[in-house]
């Protein structure tokens, strides 16, 4: 699959005591491809398991931490990123993205109700039509193709503002 200019993100989180550690990460690209798709160790005791209950094997024989952080900062380094919460997932990933070159739906003004964010399941049904999120678990890779198609949907009218 190819790398494209826009990627789109989104983590999944559990949680250890009062602090989330990163579970799963994917990324697509503009056309809806799976770049990366990434169950990850946890870096310590998980005290909630969220969503991941019956995953918990995934996570045990996830990838090492450093690995996937390492991968993800480098698909990302010079690209837009789309995502809704970016600074979520960045901060679970103990990375950092230049705000220019975010694109995040939460943030975003046309997508607010009176200056607040919308959630992306919320969004989806909105502007796509399509259903997500339909269960507790949620699907990062499902989050982040509607992300990224959210994005395209207003990519003309939002990339006025850079």
């Amino acid at each position: 699959m190819s790398v494209t200019n826009v990627l789109a993100i989104d983590c999944e989180m559990v949680a250890s005591y009062n602090k989330s550690l990163l579970a799963r990460v994917s990324i697509v690209n503009q056309h809806g491809n799976i770049i990366l798709d990434e169950y990850v160790k946890p870096t310590s005791t998980v005290t909630d398991y969220r969503a991941f209950e019956d995953k918990k094997w995934k996570l045990e024989n996830g990838i090492d931490f450093s690995l996937v952080k390492n991968k993800v900062a480098n698909l990302i380094q010079g690209r837009i990123l789309v995502g809704h919460s970016i600074h979520f997932d960045l901060e679970v990933l103990q990375l950092s993205h230049p705000e220019s070159k975010r694109r995040d739906l939460a943030k975003y003004n046309s997508l607010q109700r009176n200056g607040q964010p919308v959630a992306l399941k919320t969004l989806s049904k909105s502007y796509l039509g399509r259903d997500i999120q339909k269960t507790p678990d949620h699907d990062s890779v499902e989050d982040a193709k509607a992300c990224m198609d959210i994005y395209l949907k207003l990519a003309n009218e939002w990339e006025k503002n850079y």
